[in-house]
């Protein structure tokens, strides 16, 4: 289990600091961040946040939830990638997306980057990634060559979304598939999708990891889950599944449907946490995991 980083929308580098030791002493196994370059609140730039919360723990994985590397170009992407997997020591989880309707286009028009082109480019940059990162002489899509020096073990790419297109890039790229704000029942017709596809393209089937989000314990505000069903709802998420997205209750409820998703074919959940207690919601979510390792331990 891995969580969003509180810090995701604060600009103290403190809490970056501080909340990444803090689930890294939890057992947590990563923790992730988004990427933007424009947002509707102030963002730390992903790779770099990523590179502190490396540089302050020693285990903890770090992820992109999701990189948009078609904001970049291939080449910048990897560099930026191999260089963070070797100040990391090699705990980069490189999610990949192509960005969305509901983050506007204003990121790639400060870039240049035609905002219709964002799926095509994304194909692009993920058929180049691997040589690049791995340091070995590349075509890029321009035509050019370039090997990129040093290179770095290759992370594991995980393809955000639950879109058809995502689905076919994880069959063709992805070492797992990541799907955010989806019921089991859609994770599970996700994996069976999935297997069909990557058997026909010779690969082995992804991984599933499903981003969700929490809010634990007993007097969570109604109005703050409603306030994340309003959000969801801004995503895109229809108006049947936004109500039953939340994980909420104690440990032990969580812990149930921790194991609702496993059941439908989840390897892993990256879970976002829902209002200001981060600290402490990581807390119980890390109480929470272990006891559904407990119940899946053999008596």
């Amino acid at each position: 289990m891995s969580v969003m980083l509180g810090a995701l929308r604060s600009t103290r580098p403190e809490d970056v600091r501080s909340n990444a030791r803090h689930a890294e002493d939890l057992g947590i196994d990563a923790v992730f961040v988004g990427d933007h370059l424009v947002a509707a609140v102030p963002v730390l730039d992903s790779t770099l946040t990523l590179a502190t919360v490396a540089a302050v723990t020693d285990r903890i994985s770090i992820g992109f939830g999701v990189m948009l590397p078609a904001l970049r170009g291939a080449a910048w992407a990897a560099k930026q990638i191999a260089t963070l997997q070797l100040l990391s020591n090699n705990r980069v989880i490189l999610g990949v997306g192509s960005g969305g309707d509901v983050h506007g286009r204003a990121g790639w028009d400060a870039t240049g980057v035609p905002y219709r082109q964002r799926g095509a480019r994304t194909d692009e940059t993920l058929a180049a990634l691997r040589p690049l990162i791995a340091g070995e002489l590349t075509t890029l899509p321009s035509g050019a060559t370039v090997t990129l020096a040093p290179g770095a073990p290759v992370p594991p790419i995980w393809i955000g979304g639950a879109s058809p297109v995502a689905l076919r890039r994880a069959a063709e790229h992805g070492t797992a598939w990541f799907p955010s704000m989806v019921l089991p029942d859609e994770v599970a017709a996700g994996a069976r999708r999935l297997t069909e596809m990557a058997k026909a393209q010779g690969r082995p089937t992804p991984a599933i990891a499903v981003g969700t989000a929490a809010a634990l314990g007993r007097d969570v505000p109604p109005s703050l889950l409603d306030s994340f069903v309003a959000g969801v709802r801004d995503y895109g998420v229809s108006a049947d599944c936004a109500p039953h997205l939340a994980i909420t209750g104690t440990p032990a409820a969580a812990a149930a449907r921790f194991a609702e998703y496993a059941a439908a074919g989840a390897n892993h959940l990256v879970v976002g946490i829902i209002g200001d207690d981060w600290r402490r919601q990581c807390e119980l979510l890390a109480e929470a995991r272990t006891l559904l390792n407990s119940a899946a331990m053999p008596s």
